[in-house]
């Protein structure tokens, strides 16, 4: 989407803003270090296919696990590891999508029920390295849009998704807005908008607050997950296939 002016191009993404950042405390001396890191290696990249899925057991809530080894259920679409986003340049080196073991199980209870319904998640972002909030905040250090990398967000601890619904197809149902579309049209509490629409946030809405997340009011994309709010912020960084 193209704005009349540059203040407003900038107006695009980063799904943990100022409300978000009033919910996390750590500070920067509590980022965790790759080298401490509880993590579980991955084997491929998110569209390969793979023969055995993994099991949770044995790992603790905050390890960090790659949603692809977990469940072959979920749709991704990484904007960040490409250059479809508001930087036009790729933040990520590869499109991987990881939380901790608590938000994948989440994510998955929540999956399943959507599926019920005959839709499925889709991702456009999820765990964030803190280096990364960093790139971000260098190119709109507005906390109104862009939480503060000192102070991080949700995204950074792992406890934080940007998602949509598809159909089982793949095809993603009508939100009325794209990913990152920063305007009324995007508010929850927006009621001028197509029922159809009104329907479909409904379900993402209700499903995943059944399932221990909140939402932003101006996002119709972003969860977090109640139970990763005291987490701390990483920076934990992923391996990219060769």
């Amino acid at each position: 989407m193209k704005y009349p002016i540059i203040v407003l191009s900038f107006l695009s993404v980063i799904s943990c803003r100022q409300k978000e950042n009033r919910a996390v405390g750590p500070k920067v001396d509590q980022i965790e270090a790759k080298s401490s890191m509880d993590t579980v290696p991955k084997d491929s990249s998110i569209t390969s296919k793979k023969t055995v899925l993994r099991t949770f057991e044995g790992l603790a809530d905050t390890t960090f696990v790659r949603l692809a080894d977990f469940s072959e259920d979920f749709e991704y679409d990484m904007r960040y590891a490409t250059e479809n986003n508001f930087l036009k340049a790729k933040v990520y080196d590869c499109a991987e999508c990881y939380t901790r073991v608590k938000t994948a199980k989440a994510l998955i209870a929540a999956n399943k029920k959507f599926m019920e319904n005959g839709v499925k998640i889709k991702f456009f972002d999820c765990y964030r390295p803190n280096s990364v909030q960093y790139k971000m905040w260098e190119i709109v250090p507005n906390p109104q849009y862009v939480a503060n990398p000192d102070k991080g967000s949700i995204h950074n601890k792992g406890g934080a998704v940007d998602i949509t619904l598809v159909d089982m197809e793949g095809n993603e149902l009508d939100m009325g807005t794209d990913f990152d579309f920063f305007g009324k049209r995007a508010y929850h509490d927006n009621m001028d908008l197509p029922q159809e629409v009104l329907d479909n946030r409904k379900l993402l809405k209700e499903t995943m607050e059944a399932h221990g997340f909140w939402s932003i009011r101006t996002e119709w994309w972003h969860y977090n997950l109640s139970a990763a709010s005291n987490d701390k912020i990483a920076d934990f960084k992923w391996d990219c296939p060769d």
